[in-house]
Parts: structure tokens; sequence; C-alpha cells
């Protein structure tokens, strides 16, 4: 039979959330929702409107002859449909354990880090399911296959004609350029390690990783590269651990990706959903006690829908074999 927490009562605790949302963007190591900025929607589901690229293509007669009034017209926009569902998990602390790892580390903290980091990476692998797809982004004006022809694994392949391609494919569709590039980070070290990468910034003094992206988006044409370090067990259970990447070495995505989610003016190849009501920040953490088990209870929960907009304004490019 199970414990009736029904008399329990939860306690935001906006201090650990912001602490440990702190320590989780100091590592850099999620990148979904910079992917797919957020959106704060007021429903748990409902529409939004979105701005096509038939909005931003669409050519008009604009000539007026004398004494005729102008010819008239307006924004086309999209009914987009989302549905943001609850995710949560719950970290315990029983009360042994505090006094146990007191003298060594903030042990509430520690609990709070480690549930919110299996919510987050819940969401990555989400959001890398949504972009990195070939059922989604296919056809050649969608896709490119440069696996064979300038692989990111070879060091003497020229990448960037096959992103400067992959970015002119964007533009033809939606009349705008993609402003930054999705990997992961072994692809970011294939990209740091090409020859012509490597010629282009070799006059650069040392500089950390975050600068190196931020040059190499530069040498692209582009805002900014996001590097999806996040990784996973794809071992099964009761297995050895086997180490596997979050975001996919095969590919690379171009993408046009607003700065502020929240501003439906500009197009965007996809967004996250955050029902505002109910999870006002991207986690939110709560804290009540479970007194048969002796513990302290730290929720950790998101209410989200991670949307995909319009896969013209991206271009998905593989670029190795493995």
């Amino acid at each position: 039979m199970g414990v009736d927490y029904s008399g329990t009562h939860a306690t935001p605790r906006a201090d650990l959330g912001g602490a440990v949302m702190e320590f989780i963007g100091d590592n850099d190591e999620f990148i979904a929702t910079r992917a797919l900025p957020i959106l704060p929607v007021d429903e748990q589901a409902g529409n939004f409107s979105a701005i096509t690229r038939e909005c931003l293509t669409k050519v008009v007669d604009v000539k007026r002859a004398p004494r005729a009034e102008y010819n008239e017209d307006g924004i086309e926009a999209v009914d987009m449909q989302y549905a943001c569902e609850e995710y949560g998990l719950v970290g315990l602390l029983d009360d042994s354990e505090r006094r146990k790892y007191a003298s060594d580390f903030d042990v509430e903290e520690a609990t709070v880090l480690a549930t919110t980091r299996r919510i987050l990476l819940a969401q990555e692998i989400r959001a890398a399911t949504l972009l990195f797809n070939t059922s989604t982004w296919t056809g050649a004006s969608l896709y490119t296959d440069t696996s064979s022809s300038a692989p990111w694994t070879t060091t003497t392949s020229a990448v960037k004609a096959a992103i400067d391609t992959a970015r002119e494919k964007v533009r033809a569709l939606t009349g705008m350029l993609p402003n930054a590039m999705l990997i992961n980070h072994t692809n970011f070290i294939r990209l740091k390690s090409l020859d012509d990468v490597i010629d282009a910034v070799k006059y650069t003094a040392a500089a950390t990783d975050a600068q190196i992206a931020g040059m190499l988006g530069a040498y692209f044409g582009l805002e900014g590269i996001l590097v999806g370090k996040a990784v996973y067990n794809s071992a099964k259970e009761g297995k050895a651990f086997a180490s596997g990447n979050v975001w996919s070495n095969l590919y690379a995505l171009l993408a046009v990706i607003p700065n502020d989610g929240a501003n439906l003016k500009v197009p965007a190849v996809g967004r996250t959903c955050r029902w505002n009501a109910d999870c006002p920040e991207n986690t939110v953490v709560e804290q009540y006690r479970v007194e048969p088990k002796r513990s302290e209870a730290y929720r950790v929960r998101q209410n989200v829908d991670e949307l995909l907009i319009d896969a013209s304004f991206g271009h998905l490019l593989k670029v190795a074999a493995a």
C-alpha cells in the first residue's frame, strides 16, 4: 500500500532552483531552450500565430494610379497548435543522509542538482529528437548529405562551401539566412581540427571554447554556434555504462533561431511553449516533507511543449558517417 501524501504542502524553492540553474548554465551542457527558445503561453493547450515564409516572400502589386485607391494586403500567419505536458521528478533526501554529508558538501543543493539535470537531460533528448530528424528534413531543399564529399572527420575537407550552400538553401525557401548552427561537442572538436578552419583562425590568440565558437560562427556567417555537450547512458538497465551523445555525431543543423522566443514577429524553426501559470521558469523546484520516509522531497518539474514550427527555416547537413 502506498504512502498517503495528501496532507503534504509543497513550498517553492526559487533559491535552490536559481542556484542550480546558474551552476548548470555555467557548465554550458544543455542547449534545448536556446535551440528552441521559450515562448510563455497563458493556457496549457491552445494556438498561437506564427509568421510564415509565405508572409515573408509574398509579392503583391504595389503600383497606384492617380486618384485610385492603394491595393490592400495584410500579414499572413498560421495558427500553431501546442499542448504543454508536465514532466517532473522527485529527489528524496533522508535525514540521516543530510547529517552524513553535512561536512562534505551542500547535500540539499546536490540533491536538487541531480534531479534537475535528469529533467533537463530528458528535455535535451526531446529537442535533439525533434531537430536532428531526417524524417522532417528530407529532400534536397531541406537535407544535404556531405558525409562522403566533405566529412568533418577528414581534416582536409573544406566545409565552409557546404555550410554556405546550406545557408543559401534556407534563404531560397524563406528569404532569411540562418543565424545559428547546432552541433554536438564531438563535431565541435572535429570542426576545430579542419585545415581550412585552422587557417581562418590561426592568428587568433589562445581562446576558450566559447570564444572559438564565436569566431567560427563569424567565419561561417552566423551569429553563433550552439554546441550540445550532454551525454546519456545508452546501455540497457543492468549493463555496464555506455556513453552516448544526446546530439548525434552525424548531423549539423543550420537554422533561424530568434534571441527572444516570446517575440512572435520573428520567425523560427521551432519554439518551446511553456505554460506560464503553472511553470514560470523552465524548471520549478518545490520542497515538501515525507514524514513516513523521514525525508525531505525536492520536486523538480516543468510544463512544456517542444514544437517544430517550420522546417523551411532550417537545413540539416549530414557531416559524418559515424
